[in-house]
């Protein structure tokens, strides 16, 4: 990574901390590949835990729940970054009621539009496709998966 990109990083984080409020979607993607690059954290923790300011929820809790989504969980299937997606979206909608929700259809649907921005984006959600193991074309970069799952999430959000 080059100096200059971790100034900014270093600047951005550090202005952060000092104002303590939401992130702008430049932000978030920031620190998301940041999470990935410097933390060493897999993609769909990468990405949770670019919103744990929003939900105000620990960082160690987001990245332990998110753990097992990683590498298409674990079998190069769905994308990390993607399945970080429907975390994010039970966190965003979810009324919290054990029993009668009335919220997990409005859930499935978000999910399935954010899978549906992805696969538009991209031309698919499988780990294995997009990092280019079933052809040897790179559709897009693991970066560029949590680059995408954060703005298209954090759009989707923010259009509410």
């Amino acid at each position: 990574m080059g100096e200059m990109r971790k100034k900014k990083r270093y600047v951005i984080m550090r202005e952060l901390k000092e104002r303590k409020k939401c992130l702008s979607v430049d932000e978030r993607v920031t620190l998301a590949l940041e999470n990935k690059e410097v933390k060493g954290y897999n993609c769909a923790q990468a990405v949770v835990c670019a919103f744990k300011d929003k939900y105000d929820l620990p960082e160690s809790v987001l990245f332990r729940v998110s753990e097992g989504f990683g590498l298409g969980m674990g079998a190069e299937s769905v994308c990390g970054a993607v399945t970080a997606m429907s975390i994010l979206t039970g966190l965003e909608n979810s009324d919290s009621k054990l029993s009668e929700s009335e919220t997990k259809k409005k859930s499935r649907e978000f999910s399935a539009a954010c899978f549906a921005d992805f696969k538009k984006k991209n031309s698919s959600v499988e780990c294995f496709e997009l990092r280019g193991e079933d052809d040897g074309v790179v559709l897009r970069s693991c970066l560029g998966c949590i680059e995408d799952a954060v703005r298209i999430f954090d759009k989707k959000t923010s259009t509410r």
